[in-house]
Order: structure tokens, then sequence, then C-alpha cells
């Protein structure tokens, strides 16, 4: 499976949820999972953000080599699953890739129906968005601009929100 993750700069949130995908494949034995980032406002050519860059290799993460860029077209219709950091951001997806509607999901989102509904799939998980009713706010707040304290919550968060949907969404 072929995962996007998408934030606004792709300097601290995305990049962050790509490579724990990475990290967490290899730890959870999923091969044939892969994991890239883009940004609907990217920094293009920029490396992580160095406060989430700490973060993330906290986590067990590597941010060696990451280059923000742009969300396009392409890039979304290549994804099997994409997963926002806030609502906006998976509109701005649907705006550019409207073909992927039932591919997109915030990453809150996916991980609610995905623990709710029991999900396996992208498909299922599509369903279960039309079943379950959502709380008010299904976003990733943007730690840009903050203290350490506040990327290390949002880098675990990104953390406990990804890990129940690699180990159940296979496909």
């Amino acid at each position: 499976m072929h995962l996007l993750f998408v934030c606004t700069g792709n300097i601290c949130r995305s990049p962050t949820a790509e490579r724990l995908a990475v990290a967490f494949a290899e730890e959870f034995g999923l091969p044939g999972l892969t994991a890239e980032s883009a940004g609907t406002r990217a920094m293009v050519g920029y490396p992580m953000e160095p406060t989430a860059a700490m973060v993330l290799e906290s986590l067990g993460g590597d941010p060696a080599g990451f280059t923000a860029r742009r969300l396009t077209p392409e890039i979304a219709m290549g994804a099997d699953l994409i997963l926002t950091m806030t609502a906006t951001q998976r509109e701005k997806v649907l705006t550019l890739a409207p073909a992927q509607m039932k591919r997109t999901f915030t990453l809150r989102e996916a991980a609610r129906l995905s623990q709710v509904s029991g999900a396996t799939t992208v498909a299922e998980l599509a369903a279960a968005r039309a079943a379950l009713t959502s709380p008010d706010s299904e976003d990733v707040a943007d730690p840009i601009g903050q203290d350490a304290e506040t990327f290390l919550e949002v880098g675990t968060q990104v953390a406990d929100l990804l890990g129940p949907v690699l180990h159940q969404v296979r496909g």
C-alpha cells in the first residue's frame, strides 16, 4: 500500500508521519508499505523543521535526506491512501484529485474509523465514514512557531494515530 501524508508546509507534520510510517512498517513487518508526503503550500526544497526532526528521531524515525514538495494532482492520484493533518487539507486534496474521495481522510478520522469500525481496507474505511458521525474537529494542530514541548505533543499524537491505522488497514 502506498500512503501519502499531507499538511501545509511539508516540513513538520506530514514528513513526521511519512518517516514514522516507514519506521513502523519495518517494525510491524509490512514490506509492501511505502510512504511519501507533500504540502498544500509547501516550503519546496526545505528540510524538515529542526525541532520536528529532533522529535521524529526521538520517536524512531529518520529525517535524513527529506526535502519538502508541493502537492500535485499526480502525487495525489498515485496514492492508495491519503492522510491529511486537517479537514481543510483534505478538501484541498480533493480539489486537486476529486477521484480520490474514497481514499482521502484526515489522520485522526482514519484512526478513529479503523478502531471503531474494524475496517481493514481503504474501501471499508470509506464505507465506515458514511455510517459513523465525526467529532467537531479531526485536525492535528500545526506546531510551527511553537515551543519544543508542542512539537513533541504533535509528533506523539501523529505516532499514536498512525500506529492503529498501519496495524489494521492493509489494502
